[in-house]
């Protein structure tokens, strides 16, 4: 099973701070916040990762990741042309994966969990896809899960009237289905191929399940306070924990 990381966009909500650098290479205390991706790829036992970045800073992920040997992976690269949406940076990487299954995380998303029990799991499910919720205080700001057993009922994004408050965070397992569902994808109304279509073809399907994060989770690059936040707990957890 291979790993993605979607490091992308164009990073408008930490202007000026992205003005001359992508926001997956800006510090979260320290390291560069792609760092906490890669951990969480790594810990899972997934080594074999392509990184998907725009075109104008793909240079300064290969200065600073290089071939991957430092983290005990191995690294492809990946350069999307235009911001198109997740699904369709996802869809550059079908020769890399082989088209086989994959596990999916957003180069922003920081996480503390160990995912590894969520991988063997995925691993054992004979087709379908896995995705990870987390409890939030405002899921009307995120796409929302509304569960029953271990099946995905539905998902709705920014919902006035949530069904749950289980968001659906940036962390995906795909079976090889995905690379022919991605290429059904219509653009949405912001002319973007949208990653909650990829889950939903997943949820008609009957073949979603998921998992609940217990420990903490954080959009790094969704707005100041949220990287200041990511930074702070960062911190903490290395005072707590030296080799984390």
């Amino acid at each position: 099973m291979k790993g993605i990381i979607l490091a992308g966009g164009t990073g408008t909500r930490l202007r000026p701070l992205t003005l001359v650098t992508n926001k997956h290479l800006l510090p979260v205390y320290d390291r560069p916040m792609i760092y906490y991706p890669i951990q969480t790829l790594t810990q899972a036992g997934i080594t074999d990762i392509m990184i998907v970045s725009g075109k104008g800073h793909a240079g300064g992920f290969l200065e600073l990741l290089q071939s991957g040997a430092q983290f005990g992976a191995k690294f492809s690269y990946g350069v999307q042309d235009q911001a198109g949406g997740i699904a369709q940076a996802l869809a550059l990487c079908e020769d890399f994966a082989d088209r086989g299954p994959v596990a999916v995380i957003l180069g922003d998303n920081i996480l503390y969990d160990d995912i590894s029990p969520a991988i063997k799991d995925f691993r054992s499910q004979k087709r379908g896809a896995k995705i990870f919720l987390k409890e939030v205080d405002n899921p009307r700001s995120f796409g929302v899960a509304e569960v029953s057993g271990e099946k995905i009922v539905s998902i709705e994004e920014k919902p006035a009237q949530p069904k749950s408050n289980l968001a659906v965070i940036g962390l995906y397992c795909f079976d090889g289905q995905v690379w022919d569902a991605v290429k059904q994808l219509k653009p949405s109304a912001r002319g973007e191929l949208e990653i909650t279509d990829v889950n939903n073809f997943y949820v008609k399907q009957g073949t979603m399940t998921y998992e609940v994060l217990k420990g903490w989770w954080g959009d790094g690059g969704e707005s100041f306070a949220s990287l200041l936040q990511a930074g702070v707990l960062a911190a903490n957890r290395a005072a707590e924990k030296p080799d984390a």
